[in-house]
């Protein structure tokens, strides 16, 4: 049987110990990590927290909806035995949202028919191998940046700075993406800082021989896996390699103890084709998209 359980009468302990221990475990589903990053969140429960399904939602117009919070890259269902009745649970799902946006995880292995599902792309480099092997499969490019890198003397910062790199990010990327707003990036330094002080998140900073930031990113760490949650290079001094150097330093850290590099995911061709030039490989996602709302409401939405 499946519950809709909503956030102020989650069993926490119960449902952080079905994320810990569950086949599909991520970082995301954490109730503190969920708790700063969405606006609201309740869980689907199965029988006594044997699976569960986080649902982050908004309210717009008097209307419950499921949205993708930022800085969350995977959610869906989590359960402590293989077999998932996923059929179970959208059932639930749909009866309580009329529209639905929201990221499974690359676990959640549903069949692609349903009209509801979209595939989606990431991309994940296998570390089982040593440094030097994992360089070797780098393609000509990377390696050509590497090259452009040393002759600049490029250094590296472990932990050093939350704001600098959220100012880095929002100077550049961030004004590629305007509908990421000041209470977002609020967010962000929160959520890095609590990550920090769990001991789940590290900060990489990259400087030139005059001192000035030109690359930084965030890295989440959970049981084997390590993922890029964020990351920046200084738009106008990016030409000698320093976002290659970024992941390349983060690579030749990380491979001593985690088995996966995770590059946060891209669907988008030439993002994906960068972060497969590292030697590492397409992994699909799901996300569901359904939207059964009246017409007008569905224009409000927008």
């Amino acid at each position: 049987m499946i519950d809709y359980v909503k956030r102020e009468d989650l069993d926490v302990a119960k449902y952080n110990d079905c994320i810990e221990n569950s086949i599909q475990s991520r970082i995301y589903a954490f109730s503190w990590y969920l708790d700063i990053v969405a606006d609201n969140w309740d869980v689907l429960v199965q029988d006594d927290y044997e699976a569960v399904m986080p649902v982050p939602f908004r309210r717009k117009f008097g209307v419950n909806y499921v949205y993708p919070p930022f800085w969350l890259l995977e959610l869906g269902m989590f359960s402590l035995k293989d077999a998932i009745n996923y059929e179970a649970f959208f059932k639930v799902l749909f009866g309580k949202f009329k529209s639905i946006e929201l990221r499974l995880n690359t676990k959640n292995n549903i069949e692609a028919s349903e009209f509801f599902l979209i595939e989606k792309q990431m991309q994940t480099l296998v570390m089982q191998e040593d440094y030097e092997t994992i360089f070797n499969a780098y393609r000509k490019d990377r390696k050509k940046d590497l090259r452009k890198s040393k002759k600049i003397n490029l250094t590296e910062n472990w932990n050093y700075d939350l704001q600098k790199l959220v100012q880095l990010f929002r100077a550049n990327v961030g004004k590629r993406t305007p509908n990421i707003v000041d209470k977002d990036y609020k967010v962000l330094q929160y959520l890095m800082k609590t990550c920090i002080e769990k001991g789940v998140g590290e900060v990489l900073s990259i400087y030139n021989s005059e001192s000035k930031l030109v690359a930084s990113g965030f890295f989440l760490k959970h049981k084997n896996e390590v993922t890029i949650l964020v990351s920046s290079t200084d738009f106008d001094n990016r030409k000698n390699g320093e976002n290659t150097f970024l992941i390349d330093r983060a690579i030749y850290k990380y491979q001593k103890t985690f088995e996966i590099f995770n590059f946060g995911g891209s669907s988008m061709q030439q993002i994906a084709k960068y972060f497969l030039s590292f030697g590492a490989k397409t992994v699909q996602y799901q996300q569901v998209k359904y939207n059964n709302l009246p017409y007008l409401l569905r224009l409000f939405k927008r």
